[in-house]
């Protein structure tokens, strides 16, 4: 099946198609094989680059709502709102910035998998996973409930990001569908442990902070003058 008879494209008559790209994004999230198998992947890198400003836009509206709502973990109130303004200028940001990040190490992984080396094809991959950073932080809220739970979910995320590069790698840049499996096996437990370290460095930080307050201020101010003397 060609490219020309299943692609959507945000791009039309000269401005962008919104329609486009929400018609884009369901079909990412829903049926990504699909998608990758028919997606465009040459046009120049304007197409990729507002898709990935619109999801970190997204993402930012997301994050904004969450602080004011205190269901963040950073504090809410007025501070909440402060650091929404920014959180949502940070995701813009981080969108263009991890467009380009993305694409060189999709682009690595697709040359170990014996795929497509084309940067802009590369770059379009980068954009179509992007859709996982509005959904990211919509789930958002859940580290604001539970830090466990945020965690959690937040591994749930990841691993559904790697399912929509591992139909990338296979379906767009072509790469031999063994070897694709092997550095997916590989990610699936960098993330894992990922997500154990950090719930026991909070965990420990929890516990250090338990410590500090149950323990006698004056004191630890006592000990500390006597060793300076």
């Amino acid at each position: 099946m060609s490219n020309e008879a299943t692609e959507t494209t945000p791009q039309g008559n000269g401005s962008f198609d919104f329609n486009a790209l929400i018609n884009e994004s369901k079909e990412t999230l829903m049926n990504p094989k699909g998608y990758f198998a028919g997606m465009k992947t040459t046009g120049g890198l304007a197409e990729p680059l507002i898709k990935a400003v619109i999801y970190g836009a997204v993402a930012g509206v997301f994050a904004f709502i969450w602080s004011l709502l205190n269901l963040n973990t950073v504090s809410g109130g007025m501070l909440g709102g402060a650091v929404g303004v920014m959180a949502f200028v940070y995701y813009i940001v981080a969108a263009v910035i991890g467009l380009f990040i993305g694409a060189v190490i999709i682009l690595v992984i697709s040359a170990i998998c014996k795929g497509s080396t084309d940067f802009e094809t590369n770059v379009r991959v980068s954009a179509a996973l992007m859709v996982v950073m509005p959904v990211s932080a919509l789930l958002g809220f859940a580290g604001g409930i539970n830090i466990y739970l945020g965690v959690f979910i937040s591994l749930l995320v990841n691993l559904f990001m790697l399912w929509l590069l591992y139909n990338a790698l296979i379906e767009t840049l072509k790469a031999k569908a063994d070897t694709v499996k092997i550095v997916s096996y590989v990610l699936i437990a960098l993330f894992v442990l990922m997500m154990i370290s950090s719930i026991v460095t909070y965990r420990k930080a929890n516990q250090f902070m338990e410590g500090f307050k149950n323990s006698d201020f004056k004191e630890m101010m006592k000990d500390l003058e006597k060793e300076t003397k």
